[in-house]
């Protein structure tokens, strides 16, 4: 009797598998039936690799954007690609359908960060990750990083003094150091130098092949970053031996109640270092080079620095900077918004379809990769006029939303953002009221590796204000 019973109920499953089967052949023949977007894959594996990095990349992406419109398709580093160049293609992807387009990168760097770090997940892992790194950079914790940050930046201008200077270079070595006070807080001076040698051979390797054989950029990389695992092992065993609560990054990773593994808290301790250094040096370094051609702007910047100090000392306060004073700082805000519009440095993101995914009657096919192309939309003239003209005072009108997104979009946006103008406000209010400087030799190119940077990285003469 038992088996009449079960008759219907396999009916019933089998029925649904066939409702499934077809509806999902519908979907998949719906989706072979959608054309890919315009656009050429040049040749076979290569692509057109070569058309990109030959040359200025943005003449590439401007180049496909005016042939075929705001979404073209290509093959770059060995991948079938979709570019993106509209807001709403780019609100689509980061925001919107963001569950249909999985963060990666190249396979060289997922190996050296670690891919239990924060830009490789998604779902409730990321969602947890990304709690735990703002609960360490929302304003509030920020706030208590003022006086150290203006200390290492004042030490920093001091050590440059009547040098010639790689901007860019002095720059990565001051935003290391606020990355490391930010993650470890005072114990970042204990173990600065090793962290640093170890970071310093890492990063070498990250844009490298990843064949790991002895000799190679990719191996040596790969032996720092577990020397770096290793200090980080003992850091956070010294910290479970002291059960002192900390207000850092590294505080934020290990109070978490559920339990990050020593591995995870790694992965994301090194991938934090890589995201708030080379990208906050470049817009240091831009903002550096672009005061330097613009005098007006300068003197307003220098202005609204130098009241501030005034202020001070009209109320007899002691001279260091506040949170508050870096509220009062409208105009410096703006040439910072303004730099990381015309610069671009974060020319696009990597994000790969997790499924067939359609956009405006094309088919974005699983496994290819989709890049918004934030500097395209920055550079639109329709968005943003005479889009090549550095002119901070088009920020004060706010921009459109998903016009303006030097931090990316939606839930995979920087964390650190706070944090990073923090860092450019303090060191700006000190190079402003006390120096001046020169730039050398010809600065009117641009060299990309991978970020967009002044020729040789800007090389400057600082000299101290009489």
């Amino acid at each position: 009797m038992a088996f009449y019973f079960m008759i219907p109920l396999f009916a019933s499953i089998f029925f649904i598998f066939l409702f499934n089967f077809l509806l999902n052949l519908f979907k998949s023949k719906k989706s072979r039936d959608l054309p890919l977007p315009p656009g050429t894959l040049g040749w076979p594996y290569i692509g057109e690799t070569f058309q990109l990095y030959s040359q200025n990349p943005n003449v590439f992406f401007a180049s496909k954007q005016k042939r075929y419109g705001s979404i073209f398709k290509t093959h770059i580093l060995g991948c079938p690609c979709v570019m993106i160049s509209s807001p709403e293609a780019a609100k689509f992807v980061l925001v919107t359908k963001s569950h249909l387009f999985k963060p990666t990168f190249p396979a060289s760097k997922e190996r050296m960060l670690g891919k239990q770090a924060i830009f490789f997940s998604q779902g409730q892992y990321h969602a947890k990750l990304r709690k735990l790194v703002l609960r360490a950079f929302v304003p509030e914790a920020v706030k208590s990083f003022v006086s150290n940050i203006e200390s290492i930046a004042k030490d920093s201008l001091q050590s440059l003094e009547g040098r010639l200077i790689t901007t860019f270079q002095e720059m990565k070595t001051y935003t290391f150091n606020v990355a490391l006070l930010s993650i470890f807080g005072e114990d970042e001076v204990k173990y600065r130098e090793d962290l640093k040698r170890c970071y310093y051979i890492l990063e070498k390797g990250y844009n490298s092949m990843p064949i790991n054989i002895p000799g190679t950029l990719f191996n040596k990389s790969m032996k720092a970053r577990k020397e770096l695992a290793q200090i980080l092992a003992k850091i956070i065993s010294t910290r479970r031996e002291t059960k002192q609560e900390y207000n850092d990054l590294l505080g934020s990773f290990m109070g978490d109640k559920e339990g990050l593994t020593d591995e995870q808290i790694a992965d994301n301790i090194i991938g934090v270092i890589f995201a708030a250094r080379d990208t906050t040096a470049s817009v240091l370094t831009w903002i550096i080079k672009y005061l330097g051609e613009n005098p007006s702007v300068l003197q307003a910047v220098t202005d609204e620095q130098e009241a501030i100090v005034k202020g001070k000392e009209k109320c007899g306060e002691e001279q260091t900077l506040s949170w508050a004073d870096t509220k009062k700082m409208p105009i410096t805000s703006r040439v910072i918004q303004e730099t990381l519009r015309v610069a671009s440095i974060l020319s696009f993101t990597f994000r790969e379809a997790v499924a067939d995914v359609e956009y405006e009657g094309y088919l974005i096919p699983k496994g290819w990769k989709v890049l918004p192309l934030f500097r395209n939309i920055h550079h639109s003239p329709e968005i943003f006029p005479d889009p090549e003209k550095f002119d901070p005072s088009r920020f004060e009108v706010v921009p459109k939303p998903n016009t303006f997104m030097p931090f990316g979009n939606g839930t995979h946006s920087c964390p650190g953002n706070e944090l990073a103008k923090l860092e450019i406000m303090v060191l700006l209010h000190h190079l402003t009221t006390k120096y001046r400087w020169s730039m050398v030799g010809t600065n009117s190119g641009i060299q990309y590796g991978p970020f967009a940077l002044p020729q040789n990285g800007l090389p400057i003469r600082l000299i101290r204000k009489s």
